[in-house]
């Protein structure tokens, strides 16, 4: 989905005008949203710093994603430094912005070329000498105690 955003610097009213538009029919731009903000509380916002803006310009029915919310951030700083300029167009692609994503998402992961065999994995590195059959164990660190005879009387009483 494509969406627009219509940034106008209104100086006659000292307001600040975004209007947001996303392609609901191919090829046909459709308005959503409509936000109008006082210039006072905007030049204020930029003094801040750009996520002070960027905070300012969301609201509950205009909230862009982060990428787009920078640019519009960007473009709403540069309205106000231009003279002349009172009106800017920003269109956003989707398909763009979840390609470039993806592709930041595959340049993170590694990959294996090649895969250890499943013998390699299950191998536990157990050394098979010491643990071949009617071999006793020497030697028990453990603080447990069981009787020999204990259990033997177990299948007398059946």
């Amino acid at each position: 989905m494509r969406q627009k955003y219509e940034i106008v610097r209104d100086d006659d009213n000292k307001r600040l005008i975004i209007r947001e538009f996303a392609e609901l029919d191919k090829e046909v731009m459709s308005l959503l949203c409509e936000e109008t903000y006082d210039k006072k509380s905007i030049k204020s916002a930029m003094t801040l710093g750009r996520d002070a803006l960027i905070a300012a310009l969301r609201t509950k029915n205009l909230y862009p994603p982060g990428m787009y919310a920078g640019k519009i951030a960007e473009t709403v700083v540069e309205l106000y430094g231009a003279k002349g300029k009172t009106a800017e167009e920003l269109v956003f692609d989707d398909m763009e912005f979840l390609t470039r994503e993806h592709e930041a998402a595959q340049a993170a992961i590694k990959y294996e070329t090649e895969t250890p065999d499943i013998d390699e994995l299950l191998d536990v590195g157990l050394d098979e000498e010491k643990f071949e059959e009617g071999d006793e164990i020497k030697k028990l660190d453990t603080t447990l105690k069981v009787e020999d005879d204990e259990f033997a009387d177990i299948d007398d009483e059946g």
